[in-house]
C-alpha cells in the first residue's frame, strides 16, 4: 500500500530497537545497494557540541547569495520533518521525501536502520538527483560514527567541543573531540571554532594531514561597532554586517566566521558581496528568537547543555536589566544541574515544564525538579508541559519583564507553536 510521509515516519521509528546506534557499516551497505554517489559537486560536513544549525544556515545563505544550488541536511526539526532536507532554501515536499524513503527501503533488505540513518540516506538520495553545487551535512551525534560520515567532505567544520552525550561520545572533551574530529579527511581543510580545541582534535588532524584552520589563529572575527564586524585572514579581509534576526547573539560571529572560512576553502568562487548578503540574511528558528507579548519579552532558544547555558547567561547579562523568568524543559539524559548552575545568577525565577511529549527521553516536571536539587531551579513552579509553563511565566512577569524558554528542541517547538497561535 502507498504510504504517506506520516506513515513512513511512523514506520522508520520502529525499524531499529535503539533510537541511537552509532556505526557506519549498516548505512554504507545500504548506500552501496542504492548506488549512492556524491550528493553534490562540493560537500561540507558540520559537527560540534553547539552552533551546528546556525553555522549551516550561514553557509547556506552565503552560497545561495552567490547563486549556487545548495542542499542542506539538518536535525532535529522544530515543527515538520520536511525542515531537515532543504534544496535551494525550500523544505523538501512530502512526495519527494516519500520517494526517498521508498528508495531506502527497496535497498535496505534486513539492515535495521535507525530513524536518523533512514533520514540521512533519503537526504543523500534527493541531493544526488538535484545536481547541487554544494551539499551541507550536519552531523547528528559525534562525527566519526555518525551516518553522514559515509560521505567524504571537501571541507569540515567543528564549531565547538564541550560536554554533551557523554554516554555515547566519552566522558571528557578529549574523547568527545576525537569523535568529532572523525569528520576530517586527509589533506582537506578542517575549520575549528574553538580558540583552544582539545588536543585530540589537533592530533587527529595532524595524523591524517588535514590542515586545521583555527579561529583566533588562522582567521579572525573582530567587532567594529554595533552594526559591523571584520572577518580576516592573512591577505584578505571583509567588513560585514552583524548577524540579525534570530542569529544576533555574540556567539554567532564565531559561527559566521567558521562558515566563511570553510566556504573560502572549497573549490567555489564566492564574491565578497555574497558573503555580506548571506551573513545579513541568514536565519534559523529557535536561536534567541524574540517575541513581545503584552509588554513582556519572550526569548526562545534550543540551548540544552552547559556550554549553551553559559552562552545564554552571557547574553542575558549583556541585555538591559529586567526581571527574567526561565521556562526550562529538559530531556532525561541532560546535565540539568550544569545548565541551571550556569544560569543561576542571570535568572530571577524558574518554571519547570514536563517534556513527556518528546518521546523516550522525555521526563515530567517533578522528576526534573528532583534532578535539580542543590540549584535555585529546584524550587521552581512545576507544570505539565511547556505551554502551561510559558503561560504561567507570562502571568508572573511584571510589565517589561523577560521570559526565557529553553532546554531542548522540544521546548522550543512547543513554545513557538503556542506563541505563533497566540499572535
Amino acid at each position: 500500500m502507498p504510504r504517506s510521509l506520516a506513515d513512513w515516519l511512523e514506520f522508520i521509528e520502529r525499524q531499529h530497537p535503539d533510537a541511537i546506534a552509532l556505526g557506519l557499516d549498516r548505512v554504507r551497505q545500504v548506500a552501496a545497494r542504492m548506488g549512492l554517489g556524491r550528493p553534490a559537486n562540493q560537500v561540507m560536513t558540520v559537527a560540534g557540541t553547539n552552533g551546528k544549525g546556525s553555522t549551516v544556515a550561514f553557509v547556506e545563505a552565503i552560497a545561495r547569495a552567490q547563486g549556487l544550488h545548495v542542499g542542506a541536511y539538518t536535525s532535529p526539526h522544530l515543527h515538520r520533518y520536511n525542515e531537515r532536507v532543504r534544496i535551494d532554501g525550500e523544505d523538501a515536499g512530502d512526495a519527494a521525501l516519500v520517494a526517498g524513503f521508498e528508495a531506502v527501503e527497496a535497498a535496505r533488505a534486513d539492515a535495521p536502520l535507525t530513524y536518523f540513518e533512514y533520514g540521512t540516506l533519503c537526504a543523500l538520495w534527493l541531493f544526488e538527483r538535484a545536481s547541487l553545487d554544494l551539499a551541507v551535512l550536519e552531523v547528528g551525534l559525534g562525527g566519526r560514527l555518525d551516518a553522514v560520515n559515509i560521505i567524504d567532505a571537501d571541507a569540515a567544520i567543528i564549531t565547538t567541543v564541550d560536554l554533551d552525550h557523554q554516554q555515547w561520545l566519552g566522558a571528557d572533551t578529549e574523547a568527545i573531540g576525537f569523535e568529532k574530529a572523525g569528520i576530517a579527511r586527509p589533506f582537506k581543510p578542517l575549520v575549528l571554532g574553538d580558540d583552544d580545541p582539545p588536543a585530540s582534535v589537533l592530533r587527529h588532524a595532524y595524523a591524517i594531514g588535514a590542515p586545521a584552520w583555527r579561529i583566533g589563529n588562522d582567521f579572525f572575527a573582530e567587532p567594529i561597532d554595533a552594526a559591523t564586524w571584520c572577518w580576516r585572514e592573512v591577505g584578505h579581509s571583509m567588513q560585514l554586517p552583524m548577524p540579525m534576526r534570530a542569529l544576533a547573539a555574540p556567539v554567532q560571529l564565531r559561527n559566521a566566521a567558521c562558515a566563511i572560512a570553510a566556504l573560502r576553502a572549497l573549490d567555489l568562487h564566492i564574491d565578497d558581496d555574497a558573503f555580506v548578503r548571506g551573513v545579513a540574511n541568514a536565519e534559523v528558528a529557535g536561536r534567541l528568537q524574540r517575541f513581545l507579548r503584552d509588554g513582556v519579552e519572550v526569548v526562545v532558544d534550543v540551548g540544552h547543555n552547559p556550554q549553551a547555558a553559559r552562552a545564554l547567561a552571557g547574553w542575558l547579562r549583556a541585555q538591559p536589566k529586567r526581571r527574567t523568568l526561565a521556562v526550562y524543559a529538559a530531556l532525561g539524559d541532560k546535565d540539568v544541574v550544569g545548565v541551571a548552575s550556569a544560569l543561576a545568577d542571570a535568572v530571577d525565577a524558574w518554571h519547570l515544564a514536563g517534556s513527556l511529549g518528546a518521546g523516550s527521553r522525555g521526563t515530567d516536571a517533578a522528576a526534573l525538579a528532583q534532578r535539580l536539587q542543590g540549584t535555585p531551579a529546584a524550587a521552581g513552579a512545576q507544570h505539565a508541559g511547556v505551554e502551561a509553563a510559558l503561560q504561567a511565566a507570562l502571568a508572573d512577569a511584571a510589565l517589561d519583564g523577560r521570559v526565557l524558554v529553553f532546554g531542548s528542541f522540544h521546548a522550543a517547538a512547543q513554545s513557538l507553536n503556542w506563541l505563533n497561535r497566540a499572535e
